[in-house]
């Protein structure tokens, strides 16, 4: 009798108690497979000493010497050798990185314009209980293609860029394994379509390296980071309805809502980079050269704020709050375009769907953002019973969603270790810049 109440109990309070603990697990089998590569800030070194670091010319390398670098290649694979987050410092990351600037500069009006149209374009626009993520992937997909091709794009491209994007970010949140072929259909298209771009590509890249260029700086990662940004935006507005409200008529709220939920949800986990020199800092600590240091964004954006954790987007300041990193240090290339849409596809949703949600709501996402959407002109409807279901569902999905994510994410992890994408490709090019 006692078994079977032990057992009861535990089979009752699992949403609660088995996710925490497998993902406690799950790092602890990450950090021992992928070795204890790493000074952490915070952690090692004093949260003062963030910015001071990231900052140093001296943290400059990306990927060459870093283990770490080849679980992130294989996340982001094909291209990963040449995707602009990857390349080392060199002419080939100065001209990677100017091309992508001039794709992404346009006037803050066309900008806007342009993610309206991609909305009312590609938003799917279905009421009730919906992914938000999935919501928002082929609107940036739409968004993108019209910033690389000039042009609307055709939905069987759509679908294409949505698949790999789609598939990337699953990989990454350990929640699916990788699909290649999904991702070579998209690189496929890209080389066919190179000669319909109308911007000027890197000269120091090949066909196949122009197209890979493209698929992973704007159809994955542009897609991917753009997508969960605005997720995490009209999650929050889902959980504070009063003001949800405002923010729909208010666009500097609106402004100050998307910053606040940067810093409580920033798009970059951590951010690692390898020293090229050594580093003495202020306080008279020396960081060696070829060490890996790993910036804890999440970390740094709760450090020097009264109740961190709490949403608040009337903060007057925000001491530690470098969303698109630091403009010294391999900035963000979308730093400027990126608030400007992600406020943009944010309004137009708004105008159109009340949102609430009950489900849990975590900087990585993995639930990809449950919400009940009702229209705006819709009567008041009783929502009470549909967000208990949507709390149940989710937390019910939380408990094999982890279970899948301890199992996959250490088989990756694994698999990424035995093929050394990263290490074997400077190991055959090592003039590679």
């Amino acid at each position: 009798m006692i078994v079977l109440i032990v057992f009861s109990i535990c089979a009752v309070t699992l949403p609660h108690w088995l996710p925490p603990a497998v993902i406690a697990l799950r790092m602890r089998l990450f950090a021992r497979i992928n070795g204890t590569e790493g000074i952490a800030i915070p952690g090692d070194l004093d949260v003062s000493r963030f910015l001071e670091v990231y900052s140093h010319p001296a943290a400059d390398g990306r990927s060459r010497g870093a283990a770490l670098s080849d679980l992130f290649w294989y996340w982001l694979s094909p291209g990963a050798e040449i995707h602009q987050e990857h390349l080392e410092p060199g002419p080939l990351y100065d001209e990677v990185a100017r091309c992508t600037r001039r794709v992404l500069t346009m006037p803050s009006h066309a900008a806007d314009r342009l993610a309206v149209s991609s909305v009312r374009d590609a938003y799917p626009g279905r009421a009730g209980l919906v992914r938000l993520r999935d919501q928002l992937m082929p609107v940036w997909a739409e968004f993108y293609h019209r910033v690389v091709f000039g042009v609307p794009c055709p939905p069987g491209v759509r679908d294409m860029i949505v698949a790999n994007a789609e598939d990337v970010a699953d990989a990454l949140k350990c929640c699916s394994l990788r699909h290649m072929d999904r991702r070579a259909r998209l690189t496929a298209h890209l080389e066919r379509a190179l000669r319909e771009v109308p911007h000027a590509l890197p000269v120091l890249l090949d066909r196949r390296q122009r197209a890979l260029y493209l698929q992973g700086t704007f159809f994955t990662t542009a897609v991917v980071q753009s997508a969960e940004a605005t997720a995490h935006v009209l999650m929050v507005l889902a959980r504070h309805p009063e003001i949800q409200r405002q923010a729909a008529d208010d666009e500097k709220l609106l402004d100050h809502v998307i910053d606040e939920t940067l810093r409580l949800y920033p798009l970059f986990g951590i951010a690692h980079r390898v020293t090229s020199a050594g580093i003495d800092l202020d306080d008279g600590t020396a960081i060696p050269e070829g060490s890996v240091v790993c910036f804890n964004y999440l970390e740094f954006h709760r450090a020097g704020y009264r109740d961190p954790d709490r949403f608040d987007p009337y903060r007057r300041s925000r001491p530690n709050h470098i969303p698109f990193g630091v403009a010294v240090n391999r900035p963000c290339p979308a730093w400027h375009l990126a608030p400007l849409t992600v406020r943009a596809v944010t309004r137009e949703v708004l105008a159109r769907y009340t949102l609430a949600t009950t489900a849990a709501h975590t900087r990585s996402l993995p639930n990809r953002a449950p919400c009940l959407a009702v229209p705006r002109q819709a009567a008041r409807a009783p929502r009470a019973v549909a967000l208990t279901w949507l709390r149940l569902r989710d937390r019910w999905e939380n408990v094999g969603r982890s279970l899948k994510q301890l199992v996959l994410g250490t088989y990756m992890v694994w698999h990424a270790r035995r093929l050394r994408l990263c290490e074997r490709h400077f190991a055959e090019h090592p003039a590679s810049p």
